[in-house]
């Protein structure tokens, strides 16, 4: 982590999960548990129909709301679809674009990823933008050269005031929901890579001030190392995010200088 150029971002992924009822019980549950002051800015991006509640309900542990996806499209015949705009409405304030399970089960390319980018960062939504290999990529010895494409790809025609604001969050496909962790050197060297790609695009004042997440199982564990990697500035937590006790663990790992 490095706080001086960059937020500290710890956002849970709560994926197909919580009913407006248990998350009620969730808030309920992590409420007294929070540290009092944050180091790191805590988000918990929750399915759609949550929104809107989540965001008074968690108002008051300065929790901040994401949605897990969007569409690119302001309006139109997209059914199931939701718009930046009637996110940001219903109360998020970032937004999840080109989870590997959004570009696995969805089909969704690289091309409409820098299509949602774009349609959030003119709503005012702050990205949080995917990127990651699969095994076979890394044993094959490209990871980086796919993960340099994805980069390229979601900061296509975004101007360096607004990539700024955009939250990259590594996620090996891997290490999602398989247990499997990289190891914090890993980690280290991929976000390290990551933040290079970006310096060649935008120059190094720009790099050096997006925040760059790893997402590949951090939980209560493992978190105090793969944080203390200088270009890991955060996690994107899965399974872990649904339990307060290990979501909060992870927050106060986030918080150590």
């Amino acid at each position: 982590m490095n706080r001086r150029y960059r937020k500290t971002i710890i956002a849970g992924n709560w994926k197909m999960n919580n009913t407006l009822s248990q998350m009620k019980a969730f808030a309920d549950e992590i409420r007294p548990i929070m540290p009092k002051s944050k180091a790191c800015t805590v988000v918990l991006c929750v399915p759609a129909t949550n929104i809107q509640a989540a965001a008074r309900m968690f108002k008051d542990c300065h929790i901040a709301i994401g949605a897990e996806n969007c569409h690119y499209e302001d309006h139109g015949a997209f059914t199931g679809e939701v718009t930046t705009e009637m996110i940001k409405e219903a109360g998020a304030k970032y937004v999840i674009i080109g989870h590997s399970e959004r570009r696995m089960y969805y089909n969704e390319t690289d091309f409409a990823i820098n299509k949602k980018v774009i349609a959030a960062l003119k709503t005012e939504l702050i990205p949080i933008v995917c990127v990651g290999e699969s095994l076979e990529q890394r044993e094959l010895g490209v990871t980086m050269e796919h993960i340099a494409y994805q980069v390229k790809c979601a900061f296509a025609n975004v101007p360096a005031d607004d990539a700024r604001k955009v939250v990259i969050a590594y996620e090996p496909i891997w290490a999602i929901g398989t247990g499997r962790t990289a190891t914090a050197e890993q980690a280290g060297e991929v976000c390290e890579g990551i933040r290079a790609v970006i310096r060649k695009i935008y120059g190094a004042h720009v790099a050096r001030s997006v925040t760059i997440q790893y997402g590949g199982s951090m939980n209560a564990r493992n978190a105090a190392e793969l944080l203390m990697q200088p270009d890991v500035d955060g996690g994107l937590i899965g399974g872990a995010s649904l339990k307060p006790a290990d979501f909060v663990e992870i927050i106060n790992a986030a918080n150590q200088e």
